[in-house]
């Protein structure tokens, strides 16, 4: 009895939202585009202008309803309130590979961590050495984060030509590197401190544990103390993107895998293809190539394109070296060279920082301008040297044995 194939006109769009190298696609697409916008035809300046404009008629940053104060330009939405919600995704994924994944034991934890390390301090001292003269120093953490969609979708390109372990090897340390880098982002860019609000989000927080703690189910009020602990984190001073992360802290671990099935398609085919749209919403002036090679610019590129790996592999060859750790199994140096490399596709995060070190919108947009053409540089030049590089043998379900 023949059995027939039900298949659905939505399939492959199914299959294409499921694709990691699909995030990847979408992003470029969405920068090309809010590009050409910004710099072509009669509406340049009207798009422009349109994301930088308040809702209330004016220029201030905040617009005040009462005494309740919001984000108030579409920009400053979807970086203060939208990215919370990536955030939010990626506080999940934290927090699950530290309780069951790559990241749940110290010995697993140790060679990502400290790659991770290295590819933080290694560009942001070449970021300084260039900026030295201090104009533009603010900017020393733009070149040290790690696009961890934007990497993986490229490493999903190269396909069997990238071994399975340092696939595992470049998401742990992907996933290392955000946290890191939302340590920077509190720490070091957010404004004043006010007191109360931080008092009121601690208190929030709490109440979140004790909720969990007398085995309240995930739901409503949780969320809805979310939403306040955003708000708290809003106006106390530390960037309100925060928020994400804490609340993500307070997902109990059974729901992790729902909540990060429930977010994905959401986070990385709307607010991040929105986040793209607004900030590549920039003009491109004549004699960029001139800008590229000033201070600021090429300390992102050098941070970028030859810190993240030198520091990547630098920390990395002093572990093996010292027996602390070993390389993942299947993975050889040549291969470990490649995955250093596509880590410097910085574009998500390093274009978030950039956008909260520098107030100045010109500065802004060099800034976002030398990280594109970090990443492209990076993405092109870490799949040329996997693809023709001798990378050692995939590891499968099927010859892991032995």
């Amino acid at each position: 009895m023949k059995t027939t194939t039900r298949i659905s006109v939505f399939d492959p769009l199914k299959r294409f939202f499921q694709d990691a190298r699909a995030i990847g696609a979408v992003l470029v697409l969405c920068a090309v585009v809010s590009l050409l916008l910004s710099n072509a035809g009669p509406w340049q300046e009207a798009y422009r202008g349109f994301w930088s404009a308040g809702f209330d008629g004016t220029t201030d940053p905040h617009g005040h309803w009462g005494s309740w104060v919001f984000p108030n330009t579409p920009s400053l939405v979807i970086n203060d309130g939208l990215m919370a919600i990536f955030f939010f995704l990626v506080g999940m994924e934290i927090k699950r590979e530290l309780l069951r994944g790559e990241l749940a034991s110290a010995k697993q934890s140790l060679l990502p961590a400290m790659g991770a390390a290295g590819g933080m301090l290694a560009p942001a001292l070449l970021f300084a050495f260039c900026n030295r003269n201090g104009q533009y120093l603010n900017g020393w953490a733009i070149p040290t984060a790690t696009d961890i969609a934007f990497t993986l979708g490229m490493a999903g390109l190269l396909g069997k030509k990238i071994p399975v372990n340092l696939k595992i090897f470049v998401t742990a340390l992907a996933i290392i590197d955000d946290l890191l880098a939302i340590a920077v982002i509190a720490l070091f860019y957010g404004n004043e401190l006010h007191t109360v609000y931080l008092l009121a989000a601690a208190l929030v927080l709490l109440l979140l544990w004790l909720l969990n703690r007398y085995g309240k189910k995930f739901g409503i009020f949780h969320w809805l103390l979310g939403i306040v602990l955003w708000y708290c984190i809003y106006r106390s001073g530390i960037h309100a993107t925060i928020a994400g992360v804490l609340f993500a802290c307070m997902v109990p671990a059974h729901a992790l895998s729902r909540y990060e099935h429930d977010f994905h398609l959401p986070v990385y085919f709307l607010v991040i293809p929105v986040f793209a749209l607004a900030n590549t919403a920039m003009y491109i002036p004549p004699g960029i190539s001139e800008r590229l090679a000033a201070p600021l610019s090429a300390g992102i590129l050098a941070g970028l394109c030859i810190g993240k790996p030198l520091g990547i592999l630098g920390a990395c060859y002093l572990l093996v070296r010292t027996r602390m750790a070993a390389l993942p199994r299947g993975v050889n140096w040549q291969a470990m060279v490649g995955g250093a490399i596509l880590c410097g596709i910085g574009f998500t995060m390093s274009i978030f920082i950039a956008s909260l070190a520098f107030n100045d919108p010109g500065v802004q947009d060099i800034s976002k301008t030398a990280v594109m053409t970090a990443s492209l540089i990076s993405a092109v030049a870490g799949s040329v040297w996997l693809r023709f590089a001798n990378t050692g043998d995939a590891i499968t379900p099927q010859n892991k044995k032995g």
